[in-house]
């Protein structure tokens, strides 16, 4: 797959080129593996790890309608049946502001 490309055709503001690297070096390790590639918007337990472990460790964020970003992105990402890991975190980085975290400095 290419993660550049799905990103792009996602994405709605122009591609952060620092942050995407970032990402993908961040979550090369779960990438590789094919059962954590893919966030599966209809499984509870992946959105509640995606809020958790993503929206709230990893971005620091601890209010606001963070379940509702999460289905925003899955109602744009609807017609792609596996939806990257990474494309999905990006989207939702992007959507809280917050593509600087993966930017090595």
């Amino acid at each position: 797959m290419d993660h550049l490309a799905d990103v792009k055709k996602y994405a709605k503001k122009p591609l952060n080129d620092a942050a995407f690297a970032g990402m993908s070096k961040s979550y090369a390790l779960v990438m590789s593996k094919p059962d954590t590639r893919y966030v599966a918007c209809s499984d509870p337990a992946e959105v509640e790890r995606v809020r958790e472990n993503f929206l709230k460790k990893k971005l620091g964020l601890k209010s606001g309608d963070l379940d509702g970003s999460i289905k925003s992105v899955c109602e744009h990402m609807k017609d792609d049946r596996t939806k990257s890991r990474l494309t999905f975190y990006y989207l939702l980085a992007e959507h809280h502001g917050k593509l600087d975290l993966f930017i090595k400095k």
